[in-house]
C-alpha cells in the first residue's frame, strides 16, 4: 500500500496533476487515491525526503517547483558521487566477471545506439540499457553509502542518468550525444579496468555533464518539454 501511495503520488506530481505550490494533504492524497492514511503518511514523507514535496508549518506540505539551477546542481551531485563510485571500482578492483558483464552490456549498448544514429526509433532500449549500466557500475564501487547518496538524488526528476533520453528521439544535435556518451561509456570501463581510479573519477563525472547539454537542448524546444516527464515542475528564469 505504501508503495502504491507513493507511485500514484510521484505520478501526480510529475503529470502536473498536483501543480507547483499546490497544497498536498493526507486527506486529499486519501480521497484522489482510494488508499488509507497511514501508506499515505509514509508516501508524503518520503516524498519529501526525495525533495519533491516541501513541508509546510501549518501541517501538510507543498508541491516543490524547480528552477534551472537546482537541475544543474543535482546533476552535479549525481555526477560527483558516481564519479566518485567509479573511483572506488577501479582502486579496489573488480573481478573478471563482473568486468565481462560491463563489457557484455557495452556491446548490447553499441547495438542499440548504432541504431540511434541510423535513425531507427530505439530510445526506449537505451533509456532501459544506460539506466542499468550507470547501476552496475556504481554497484561495483561496493560501498552502500555511495549506493544511497546516488539513489536518493536520482529519485529527483531530471537527475537521473536517462532523465532526457526520451527528450532526445527527435533532436539531431542529442543523437549527436547519445554517441559520444557511448564512448565515454567505453573509455570508463577502460579505466575501471586499468585500476585508474583518478581517470576513472574524472571520466565518469565529464560523462554526468553531457545531462547539461540534453537539458539546454529540451529547453530551446516546447515539443521536447511536453516529452519530459515533470516538466510541469520546472519554473524558468523570466
Amino acid at each position: 500500500q505504501t508503495t502504491r501511495a507513493q507511485i500514484a503520488l510521484r505520478e501526480m506530481l510529475l503529470s502536473g496533476t498536483i501543480t507547483p505550490g499546490e497544497r498536498v494533504s493526507e486527506q486529499m492524497v486519501v480521497d484522489r487515491t482510494g488508499i488509507s492514511r497511514t501508506p499515505v503518511r509514509t508516501a508524503l514523507m518520503t516524498l519529501a525526503e526525495e525533495g519533491l514535496l516541501e513541508s509546510i508549518p501549518s501541517g501538510g506540505y507543498t508541491a516543490r517547483a524547480f528552477t534551472e539551477r537546482d537541475i544543474l546542481d543535482a546533476i552535479e551531485l549525481r555526477g560527483m558521487h558516481e564519479g566518485l563510485a567509479a573511483r572506488f571500482a577501479a582502486e579496489r578492483g573488480i573481478s573478471a566477471i563482473s568486468l565481462q558483464n560491463l563489457r557484455d552490456l557495452l556491446a548490447r549498448l553499441d547495438d542499440v545506439v548504432e541504431g540511434i544514429a541510423a535513425g531507427r526509433p530505439v530510445f526506449e532500449a537505451y533509456v532501459d540499457l544506460n539506466a542499468r549500466f550507470h547501476r552496475e557500475l556504481v554497484a561495483l564501487s561496493e560501498s552502500r553509502v555511495v549506493e544511497r547518496q546516488v539513489e536518493r538524488i536520482i529519485a529527483l526528476p531530471f537527475a537521473s542518468p536517462s532523465a532526457f533520453a526520451m527528450v532526445q528521439a527527435d533532436q539531431p544535435d542529442a543523437r549527436r550525444i547519445i554517441v559520444i556518451a557511448q564512448d565515454q561509456h567505453h573509455a570508463i570501463v577502460d579505466a575501471i579496468s586499468q585500476r585508474e581510479g583518478a581517470r576513472a573519477e574524472a571520466l565518469m563525472r565529464e560523462h554526468s555533464r553531457l545531462a547539461v547539454r540534453n537539458l539546454h537542448i529540451a529547453l530551446r524546444s516546447r515539443e521536447a518539454m511536453e516529452k519530459l516527464p515533470g516538466a510541469t515542475l520546472i519554473r524558468f528564469r523570466g
